[in-house]
C-alpha cells in the first residue's frame, strides 16, 4: 500500500511539485531569517567573545549592553583589585572614535585600548605582526575585514580594487599619528565599524579629554573561586556592577530584544513563512486528496481499513515534508555560505534546524489532519457514483 500511495502522490505532477515548492518555501523563509536573526544578536555580544580570559567584567551600574560605555574612574581599578577572590584585573577602554584616512577620508571605528603590561582582551588570532606589537610607539592593530573594506585606499585605477591598508601604513585619531603595527581576525560586531587595537595608554590619548576614561574592569578569579560569587562580592565592595561573561552577553542580547524591533521585524517574516506554508502547501495537500477520493473510496470498497487510508494519507505528508524541508534548509545553508564574507548575519545552529523541522511537521499534520477526515466520512459507494 505504501507503494499505492507513492504512485497516487506523484500520479499529479503538478499538485506534487506545488506541494513541495509551497513547503520548500516555508522551509527557506522560516530558516534562513531565523539564521539571520540569530547571527545578528550572536554579533551583538562578539567583543564579549573576543576578550576571551576574563571571568568578570565591572562596569558602572548603568551600563545596558556592552556598547554602553559609562566611563569610570580609575580608581575603581584599585578597588576591584583589592576583592577577595579576584586573582587580577585590568582595565580596558572602549570607544567610538573618528580616524583619519591616507585619501583624507573620516572613518568611525571601535578603538579597543588593552592592558598597557599585560594586553590582555587583544585579538587571539594575528594575520600579520604580533599583538606584542602594540608597545611598538604609535603602534595600533585593526581587524582584517576592516583594512580590506571601510579603512581601505581608494583604487589606483578607475574601476580597480580598492588599496587595503597594510603593515606600516599610518592612520590619524583625533589628530594623533597611529601606525599599523598588525592585521588581526576578530569576529564581525553588530555595528560592523572597523576595530582598531591598542594600548590603554595610547587610546586614553586618543579619546577626547575628559575626567573618566576607564570603560570597563576585565578580572579573573582566584583557582577554586566562583565567578559568580566573586562578580557579587565586587558588587558590595565597590557598588559597581559585575557580571560573569555569560551574564554580560544575556545583559546584551535582552536589551536589542527589548528596544530595538529586530524581533518584530524577523518575527513577522517567519510567521509570513509559516502562513505561505499553511496557505498554499497545505491548501494544495487538502486539494490533492479531494482529487483522489475515488482511489481511497476504491479501497475501501475492497476491503482496506480507514487506518490503512490514514497511514497512507501520514506517509504521503512526510515524503513530501522531508523533501520540501531538506530543499528550504538546503537552499538556506547555501545562502549563508555565499554571503559568509558579506556584511550579512548568519548563525545556523542545530537547534534552528529542529524549530524548522518541526514548522514543516505542523504544517504537514494539519494538511493530514483536514486530508484525513475526509477519508474517513468517505462512502465506498461514491467509487460507483456517476
Amino acid at each position: 500500500m505504501n507503494l499505492v500511495a507513492w504512485k497516487m502522490l506523484v500520479g499529479d505532477r503538478a499538485k506534487y511539485i506545488g506541494i513541495v515548492m509551497g513547503l520548500t518555501f516555508a522551509s527557506l523563509l522560516i530558516t534562513q531569517q531565523a539564521a539571520v536573526f540569530t547571527g545578528l544578536m550572536t554579533r551583538s555580544f562578539n567583543a564579549i567573545n573576543d576578550a576571551g580570559q576574563p571571568d568578570i567584567w565591572v562596569m558602572d551600574p548603568q551600563v545596558q549592553y556592552i556598547d554602553d560605555v559609562k566611563p569610570l574612574q580609575d580608581t575603581e581599578l584599585m578597588r576591584v583589585r583589592s576583592v577577595p577572590g579576584v586573582d587580577w584585573a585590568v582595565p580596558l577602554y572602549k570607544g567610538l572614535l573618528k580616524a583619519r584616512l591616507a585619501s583624507g577620508a573620516f572613518q568611525t571605528c571601535n578603538v579597543v585600548g588593552l592592558d598597557d603590561a599585560s594586553l590582555i582582551g587583544g585579538p587571539a588570532v594575528m594575520v600579520q605582526g604580533e599583538l606584542a606589537d602594540l608597545r611598538r610607539a604609535e603602534g595600533i592593530i585593526v581587524d582584517e575585514v576592516g583594512a580590506h573594506g571601510k579603512l581601505s585606499g581608494p583604487p589606483l585605477v578607475p574601476g580597480g580594487p580598492r588599496v587595503p591598508v597594510e603593515v606600516g601604513d599610518t592612520l590619524e585619531i583625533n589628530d594623533h599619528r597611529a601606525r599599523v603595527v598588525g592585521i588581526c581576525q576578530v569576529s564581525r560586531t553588530f555595528q560592523s565599524q572597523p576595530v582598531i587595537y591598542t594600548t590603554f595608554s595610547r587610546a586614553t590619548t586618543f579619546a577626547p579629554r575628559e575626567r573618566k576614561l576607564l570603560s570597563f574592569v576585565l578580572a579573573e578569579v582566584k583557582p577554586g573561586e566562583q565567578p559568580a560569587e566573586v562578580a557579587q562580592r565586587i558588587e558590595a565592595v565597590t557598588e559597581l556592577k559585575a557580571l560573569t561573561a555569560d551574564e554580560f552577553k544575556e545583559l546584551t542580547v535582552r536589551y536589542y530584544l527589548k528596544y530595538t524591533g529586530i524581533p518584530i521585524n524577523f518575527g513577522m517574516a517567519v510567521v509570513l513563512g509559516f502562513i505561505v506554508g499553511v496557505a498554499i502547501a497545505g491548501q494544495t495537500f487538502f486539494n490533492f486528496t479531494l482529487d483522489n477520493l475515488r482511489h481511497f473510496g476504491a479501497l475501501k470498497a475492497m476491503g482496506a481499513p480507514d487506518g490503512m487510508l490514514l497511514r497512507m494519507i501520514l506517509l504521503q505528508a512526510s515524503v513530501v515534508g522531508a523533501i520540501g524541508y531538506g530543499l528550504g534548509v538546503g537552499a538556506a545553508s547555501l545562502m549563508g555560505w555565499l554571503t559568509r564574507h558579506s556584511e550579512l548575519a548568519f548563525r545556523l545552529p542545530w537547534q534552528l534546524l529542529v524549530i524548522s523541522a518541526g514548522a514543516v511537521a505542523f504544517i504537514c499534520l494539519a494538511s493530514a489532519v483536514v486530508s484525513m477526515r475526509k477519508v474517513i466520512q468517505l462512502e465506498p459507494a461514491v467509487v460507483f457514483k456517476g
